[in-house]
């Protein structure tokens, strides 16, 4: 999942603020794949300048010059790119390109892409722009998108040091596709605070009814010298579940917030578990499946920087990515323990209600399902039979394998396609 260089980049960050942002110069390398960059978003970038170039001789040469680092620190802001390039002179020239905003209904469209399924989240978390956010118009350069400047005397365009800019600009984009959403108009700050506002809306609309208020006994008659104090209200039934914690401001001064939420939740969630059945329900469970629990237990998307930190950190203890952690959190919120069993242990089921499946799904009109051991799968959505004898339900891009829990189990295979959480 991370590409070549992508954890040095990260290490060094750019001083910068939300809507400027200046890069090192990016040294030279040659994509695995003999290409000039190594992700399909920076290559997008590259063709888009390559059909838009009049004179391939002036590309060549500013593809050269890119190869042998005579593009200097490059900065961006909303709509340009800028930077000096070193040519044959002594001096270098001053040297940008130009780009469309993205719009309003533009952004629009790309948090609703990028909220849309847990996979894309993890993507963005993971330095990667998902497949889907391609259908987002705007957003990746087309051919006439890039309009190159330069304070050098050749009228080409574009002329070479342009076009080492260009050729560059396609790996800092490897590096940091963020890079990409600032030249379209937005700060990576500012695009993750909202992506993360939207989650918690969407996490707050699923959590279900509010909880019921709980009796109480005014103030002024405790403190009444003069009045016969009331008895005491009766113990209160245990709730149904924990509640959550509440949203801890950051200080500087005082305990990260994330781990004042995880220490009240787990404190919570524990204490619920031992007042309903004098029982530790963490005792069976190993080192991943805890990790697992425990960042599922987190609320938001994992795109606030102390959630991408909690992410990283459990990932890493345990030699995973934070993209493995996103997919099993989210088999754990479809099924607890079993739906991360599910998502990682395939196994051979019996014959009766696995091979029955098939005639349902048919006679439902989903044809074509291709099993293999517990799953049957088309081409972007499959069905996982689980040990509890529940229907699993996941999703993938179209000839991906890229298989993401989706929904809740069902004992109807059918029923487990179309349920959604709190439905």
């Amino acid at each position: 999942m991370n590409r070549p260089g992508a954890r040095a980049a990260r290490g060094a960050a750019p001083r910068h603020d939300d809507r400027r942002r200046t890069f090192p110069a990016v040294p030279p390398r040659e994509a695995a794949d003999g290409r000039f960059a190594a992700t399909w978003w920076g290559n997008a970038w590259v063709g888009a300048l390559e059909r838009t170039a009049l004179d391939q001789a002036r590309l060549a040469r500013g593809r050269t010059y890119a190869e042998r680092g005579r593009v200097d620190a490059i900065t961006v802001t909303p709509g340009r790119v800028v930077a000096y390039v070193h040519g044959s002179r002594i001096r270098p020239y001053r040297t940008e390109i130009r780009m469309r905003i993205l719009g309003d209904e533009g952004w629009e469209l790309f948090l609703d892409e990028a909220t849309a399924r847990p996979a894309h989240m993890a993507a963005l978390l993971d330095k990667e722009v998902p497949h889907a956010l391609e259908a987002v118009e705007g957003l990746l350069p087309a051919p006439g998108d890039l309009l190159p400047d330069c304070s050098c005397p050749d009228d080409g365009f574009p002329c070479k040091h342009a076009a080492a800019l260009c050729y560059q600009a396609a790996r800092l984009l490897d590096e940091d596709p963020f890079a990409l959403f600032l030249m379209r108009g937005r700060g990576e700050g500012e695009l993750l605070a909202e992506l993360s506002r939207r989650n918690a809306v969407r996490s707050a609309a699923e959590a279900g009814p509010a909880a019921p208020v709980l009796p109480s006994v005014p103030a002024r008659d405790v403190l009444a010298a003069t009045r016969l104090l009331p008895p005491p209200p009766p113990p209160l039934p245990l709730p149904d579940r924990p509640g959550r914690p509440a949203v801890f401001p950051p200080d500087p001064h005082a305990p990260d917030p994330l781990a004042l939420d995880l220490l009240a939740g787990e404190a919570a969630a524990r204490a619920h578990a031992f007042l309903a059945t004098g029982q530790d329900p963490l005792a069976a469970l190993g080192p991943w499946q805890d990790a697992v629990r425990l960042a599922a237990a987190h609320p938001g998307s994992g795109l606030t920087a102390s959630t991408r930190a909690l992410y990283r950190d459990l990932a890493r203890a345990l030699d995973r990515t934070p993209t493995d952690l996103a997919r099993a959190v989210a088999a754990w919120r479809q099924g607890g323990p079993e739906g991360l069993a599910v998502l990682e242990e395939p196994w051979d089921p019996p014959a009766g209600p696995f091979d029955r499946a098939r005639p349902a799904l048919l006679a439902a009109g989903h044809a074509g399902f291709r099993p293999w051991r517990n799953r049957l799968s088309l081409s972007s959505l499959q069905l996982r039979f689980g040990r509890d004898g529940l229907w699993y339900a996941y999703e993938s891009d179209s000839g991906r394998e890229d298989w993401w829990p989706r929904g809740v189990p069902a004992a109807d295979p059918v029923e487990a396609l179309v349920r959604r959480p709190g439905g």
